[in-house]
């Protein structure tokens, strides 16, 4: 196995769901879990993730996702089991066999992005979700008015990126569910554009690309302003936090452009 494999503590936690492990791969996914790896086993094959058992937002991010599951199949792979001790909190996933998406202009992928956002929004709002309030971009925008136009009764993924939205040969798979919310449903079309326009399109294509999600179509434009200049101010925040994160900087830059393009003044 991997030299980087957690320790025999772990795999013991594991052993009941998966027998003896065979293979750890971890993968390029999972920048918040302590463990992300594909692994094959007696039982199968998994998507492992992991975070160490310590109270706080890890701990109740992979919580979260794991009460979600149930929701968000076919949509997110399958949770087949889970499991936790003192030391870790561990959830075990249907492996499913596909690449990270392509969202630069041209990709054969992006109608089955623009899909995969649809399936989401048809999603109905879990019981357990609606207290999951989407709170995020609260303090960026402008006034309470403008941070009231967030809010809404659609369940959110948000975290839209090319490593999260996984295309197969029969599927597309909108993974890593690690904190889905509750709040207006053009929220996740909105970070699709910010994603498109850093991959390389014009603020024009990108939307035009976001207004084949029904939840894009039914906003309200002011709503949408309001959000263009909420995620500006996140992201230049987040940019000037962290200097030398490049990615950091090119989705500020995407931000920027948006808002500009709808007239926002921030």
């Amino acid at each position: 196995m991997n030299r980087n494999a957690p320790g025999p503590e772990f795999w013991s936690l594991l052993h009941p769901h998966t027998g003896d492990v065979t293979d750890f791969r971890p993968t390029p996914r999972g920048f918040s879990s302590d463990v992300a790896a594909l692994i094959e086993c007696e039982k199968g094959r998994f998507f492992v993730k992991a975070v160490r058992n310590r109270p706080g937002g890890r701990r109740d991010s992979i919580i979260r996702e794991r009460l979600i599951n149930p929701a968000a199949c076919p949509i997110s792979p399958t949770l087949k089991w889970h499991s936790e001790d003192d030391t870790w909190h561990v959830l075990g996933f249907d492996w499913v066999d596909g690449r990270g998406s392509d969202f630069a202009p041209g990709s054969p992928d992006l109608p089955a992005i623009v899909d995969t956002l649809n399936r989401i929004g048809e999603v109905d709002l879990p019981e357990m979700a609606r207290d999951w309030l989407e709170t995020r971009w609260n303090r960026f925008a402008t006034d309470d008015a403008d941070a009231s136009l967030l809010q809404g009764e659609a369940l959110l993924y948000t975290d839209i990126n090319p490593s999260n939205l996984i295309i197969g040969d029969q599927n597309t798979w909108a993974v890593d569910w690690s904190w889905p919310t509750r709040g207006a449903a053009f929220i996740d079309p909105a970070c699709l554009v910010v994603q498109l326009i850093s991959a390389g399109h014009s603020a024009e294509r990108a939307e035009s690309w976001a207004s084949g999600c029904a939840a894009w179509t039914d906003a309200d434009p002011k709503a949408i302003d309001a959000f263009a200049a909420a995620t500006l101010r996140m992201h230049r925040a987040f940019a000037e936090r962290k200097p030398d994160a490049s990615w950091l900087r090119a989705i500020a830059e995407a931000a920027r452009s948006w808002a500009s393009y709808r007239g926002v003044t921030v």
